[in-house]
């Protein structure tokens, strides 16, 4: 049976889904990358909430796809930018699901990093403001037992006046944290009020001053997490990094590559994709673990076309793909995200996601997503 699938413009085309899951081998430990997934939230549809209320979450469904991601040997990062951080999540719910999701992590042996920025800052802030800011989510991640990630700051870009504004913040910000953390440079394409981060539009400045950062502390810096969708640029900066400094690399359109690496380094992952792909990334990096990089990027180069498609501009929208691709999989009941960020992807968009993602086999029950997926057209008004 064919379902048929809208196209930009208003026609349809039809498409015949696949009758089975990919089939993967049993879960194991990843031993030659460290591989986290960023998490989304699960929102929940019965609050009586408004664009503007505070975000309604769903918790046991929030905890049970983290417990679905570490089941497969990924480790969560947390409270990131894929939780509608800034977009939906403000700092009162992010830290709650950071002290929840710290504690579930603890009790099942899962790994866990979890976000570090700014956001209870909500209008123009100087840079004492910031600093403390900082320090106030700093103490909530490391007293929950979480690896801290210090995530970019939408204040610090609009209030620094130079590198040197970077360079003594995130110093003071390194000499205070009491394990070492994750830096994330995040580009301005998945949030335009990052542009000019690290003090300077010109990148290659940035990086000189990125580096700085990283040189003045390697031993409180576990490693960079780096979201600039630009491979050459990533695997120079690693290439540059401190021994012992790590580059998880967060790019969701050369993300094979990255990982396998070349004679001179490799970079392990923190990546919004892996949401939707925990299972496959997984069993990827497993293969990877023996030592065949050939037929690692044969299993996971064909998911960049999904991930890619995920991501297109304007890329911060990424996030509703990535909760309906959860709802098809069985994953959450329903379609909803915090801040009505579902509306966020057209409906051709949307089918497109569906369309790749089964034809990577993603669903575990093939027959559901396309019921969900007939559901959701007939309402939108596409004949079936």
């Amino acid at each position: 049976m064919t379902i048929r699938l809208p196209e930009p413009g208003g026609t349809t085309r039809e498409y015949r889904p696949r009758a089975e899951p990919l089939a993967l081998s049993a879960s194991g430990p990843l031993t030659s990358r460290t591989v986290f997934s960023a998490a989304h939230v699960v929102a929940d549809p019965y609050a009586d909430t408004t664009p503007d209320s505070p975000a309604a979450v769903d918790w046991d469904a929030t905890l049970a796809f983290r417990r679905h991601l570490w089941s497969h040997g990924l480790g969560v990062a947390e409270a990131m930018d894929t939780a509608q951080r800034g977009m939906g999540l403000d700092w009162a719910g992010a830290a709650e699901l950071i002290r929840r999701s710290a504690a579930e992590a603890h009790s099942v042996g899962g790994r866990i990093a979890c976000g570090v920025g700014t956001d209870q800052l909500t209008g123009p802030a100087g840079l004492p403001e910031i600093r403390a800011a900082y320090e106030e989510q700093l103490a909530v991640v490391e007293e929950s037992g979480a690896q801290a990630v210090l995530m970019a700051s939408r204040a610090l870009a609009a209030a620094a006046s130079g590198p040197e504004d970077y360079l003594d913040l995130y110093g003071h910000l390194l000499r205070q944290a009491g394990e070492p953390v994750i830096l994330h440079w995040l580009g301005p394409m998945f949030d335009p009020a990052l542009h000019g981060y690290w003090g300077t539009a010109d990148l290659d400045a940035a990086t000189e001053t990125f580096l700085d950062v990283i040189a003045a502390h390697p031993d409180k810096v576990d490693g960079i997490k780096v979201s600039l969708l630009d491979a050459r640029r990533e695997v120079e900066l690693r290439r540059r990094l401190p021994e012992g400094v790590r580059c998880y690399t967060g790019d969701d359109f050369h993300y094979p590559e990255l990982i396998a690496g070349d004679e001179q380094g490799f970079s392990h992952a923190l990546l919004g994709i892996f949401d939707p792909l925990g299972p496959l990334a997984a069993e990827a990096v497993r293969i990877l673990d023996t030592g065949d990089a050939e037929a690692f990027r044969k299993a996971l180069d064909p998911t960049v076309a999904l991930s890619r498609h995920l991501f297109e501009p304007p890329t911060r929208f990424y996030k509703t793909g990535v909760v309906f691709l959860a709802w098809l999989a069985g994953h959450q009941d329903h379609f909803t995200m915090v801040g009505g960020l579902q509306s966020a992807r057209s409906l051709p968009h949307l089918a497109r996601a569906y369309e790749l993602a089964d034809g990577l086999g993603l669903f575990p029950d093939p027959a559901r997503a396309e019921s969900r997926m007939r559901a959701l057209l007939t309402v939108q008004g596409v004949p079936q």
